[in-house]
């Protein structure tokens, strides 16, 4: 090596991870290169080194100062956790709901000095978590969103040249590994809650085990509500640092939507059940109606706002009819789950003053700390994507909810009070209640993961360090299906992607659905399957609600196509698309609900 490869390679250390690599490798051949052609190369380098040496010393101008709420738990036990991350390559942070994990992991990080050499990179397992993450964490440090704070999911992206931390869906991290197998952009990665044993949750953890021994720069911390968390410990032989949440006791009360004939409560005949229905009238109604109870028996027992967990977006809608026509006057009502916009979902968290009732699918369950929660109503029911081996079909089943989610329900009350928790079923019906939530693993088809997994180049699934194995039955199911699409071969024992897998890969789609895009390709008619394939990949744009659905079905009616449901998609895309050029962004987001 030259004096001046030497003092190159010297300087190489001063600068952020990415650049490291990517001028340490140019550095190499420019080394092995003709002598002229060497330092002309070597001139070039030694400008991108300065360049990069900038860029790191903005970046570590940009390290904002660090505060810790201490109202919140994980700040009691912040000296612990910053020991724990500077001594080992991985920890186990495990603390319930409402601890501060989420929010103060990453400033404890900010201040070891990570996010300067790479990103700290924080994946939530929901948009709308990610967002409203990155927003509470620059508005805790002070910081214009885009600054030393950015998250990026889907069709949005705030992150910059300096931004220390990045929140992100854990989709969009298992996107940047095709690009950089090494995930050079990070000298931290943050995976939240861990405990929803999501397939991507999954996948994550399992490349993380690999890549650790590659990457000795990086540290990984894993936060879990308190479930199940010696899986994780054990799986990373890390550590495991406990951080208690709730602060007040939470008084849990089983109210069945239809009780047994044979129940009687003490107090009953001497009206004992203040604020409750006669138990004549329990045994007569309907699953909404013994919501609209329950949040009635909760409004009239003191103050704070409501948190009610429903399964889906049309039991939220069916939910707030019924409370706004028979429910407490007075009281706002607003829906909470992933498909809101932004704006809608902002506005459960900005400051009020009158009361709320806040209807909720399960994305308010771990992700999202609701603020001013006192009280919740817990249907019990939690819809969930399941796989079925007899039909080859990916099913969405209303089913009930795990123990350890009934009791991530019960925890979003009780942060800044005693809280109650109203369940609609029995007490025996929870015990008899599975423990956990199966996870997404075992429970899916398998065929994009293992097209995802050829196409990076990792190996076959059945060595794949997962925490938790897969089924064969869904591995062959999966593998069965690639197949069939013309995107594996199998040779010599080995899958192999062929040139159609390949490009199926390329395509953020299920499988099956991004085979009909190539196909149409082919076949002239890519405009409409687009259309067809984008209706198929997200819930039915088409609202009915329960007190109008005579009106929808006649405006939905227009769109009809005999014989075809998927060209009625064409249809109405046609007439959305025309609609939305003649009309302004809000006369079009009117004239949306108003046709539903």
């Amino acid at each position: 090596m030259s004096p001046q490869a030497d003092s190159l390679a010297d300087r190489l250390d001063g600068l952020t991870i990415r650049d490291r690599h990517r001028l340490g490798r140019r550095l190499a051949r420019a080394t092995h290169s003709p002598r002229g052609t060497a330092d002309r190369e070597l001139d070039a380098i030694a400008q991108a080194i300065a360049s990069a040496e900038e860029r790191r010393a903005l970046r570590a101008g940009a390290v904002p100062t660090i505060t810790y709420p201490e109202q919140l738990p994980v700040s009691a036990r912040r000296a612990e956790i910053l020991e724990a991350i500077r001594r080992h390559q991985v920890v186990v942070v495990a603390g319930e709901t409402g601890s501060g994990k989420t929010t103060q992991i990453p400033k404890m990080c900010l201040e070891l000095g990570r996010g300067v050499d790479g990103m700290i990179g924080h994946t939530q397992p929901r948009r709308i978590a990610a967002r409203t993450v990155a927003e509470r964490l620059a508005e805790e440090l002070e910081t214009p969103l885009g600054g030393a704070v950015g998250y990026c999911v889907r069709f949005a992206d705030t992150v910059g040249d300096t931004t220390l931390v990045k929140v992100m869906t854990d989709g969009i991290l298992l996107a940047e590994i095709r690009s950089d197998p090494l995930l050079t952009a990070y000298d931290t990665i943050v995976v939240d809650e861990a405990h929803e044993r999501s397939l991507n949750i999954d996948f994550l953890l399992g490349y993380l085990t690999q890549l650790l021994p590659k990457r000795s720069d990086l540290k990984v911390v894993v936060t879990s509500a308190t479930i199940d968390t010696a899986r994780f410990a054990a799986h990373f032989n890390a550590p495991v640092v406990e951080v208690s949440g709730r602060t007040f006791p939470v008084e849990i009360r089983y109210r069945p939507v239809r009780p047994e004939d044979d129940e009687h409560e003490p107090g009953e005949e001497s009206g004992g059940r203040v604020g409750r229905p006669s138990l004549r009238a329990e045994r007569d109604r309907d699953p909404i109606q013994a919501l609209c109870d329950a949040v009635a028996e909760l409004v009239a027992d003191g103050p704070g706002d409501v948190l009610v967990f429903l399964p889906g977006e049309r039991d939220i809608r069916d939910a707030e009819d019924a409370l706004r026509s028979s429910g407490p006057e007075g009281i706002e009502i607003l829906p909470l789950y992933a498909r809101l916009s932004a704006a809608e979902q902002h506005r459960v968290f900005r400051p009020h003053g009158g009361r709320r009732i806040v209807l909720a699918t399960n994305v308010a369950e771990t992700s999202l700390t609701v603020p001013g929660i006192r009280s919740v109503v817990d249907t019990g029911l939690v819809r969930i994507s399941r796989y079925s081996h007899r039909t080859k079909v990916q099913r969405l089943p209303i089913e009930p909810a795990s123990r350890a989610s009934a009791d991530q329900r019960a925890g979003r009350c009780g942060r800044v009070a005693p809280g109650t928790c109203i369940r609609l079923y029995a007490e025996d019906d929870y015990a008899a209640r599975p423990e956990f939530t199966d996870p997404e693993i075992l429970r899916t088809n398998l065929a994009s993961v293992v097209l995802q997994m050829a196409a990076a180049g990792l190996g076959d699934i059945e060595s794949f360090p997962f925490i938790e194995p897969p089924d064969r039955r869904s591995i062959a199911d999966g593998r069965a299906l690639l197949e069939e699409l013309g995107a594996i071969e199998t040779r010599a024992g080995r899958v192999r992607l062929t040139p159609i897998g390949r490009r199926l890969a390329q395509l953020p789609l299920d499988p099956r659905l991004a085979r009909m895009v190539l196909a149409a390709e082919e076949h002239g008619c890519l405009r409409e399957v687009t259309i067809i394939t984008a209706a198929l990949s997200v819930p039915d744009p088409r609202e009915r609600p329960a007190d109008k659905a005579q009106a929808a079905d006649e405006l939905h009616r227009r769109f009809a196509v005999p014989d075809s449901d998927f060209l009625g998609f064409v249809r109405l895309w046609d007439y959305l698309a025309d609609l939305q050029s003649e009309l302004s962004g809000n006369q079009f987001r009117k004239r949306c609900r108003s046709e539903y």
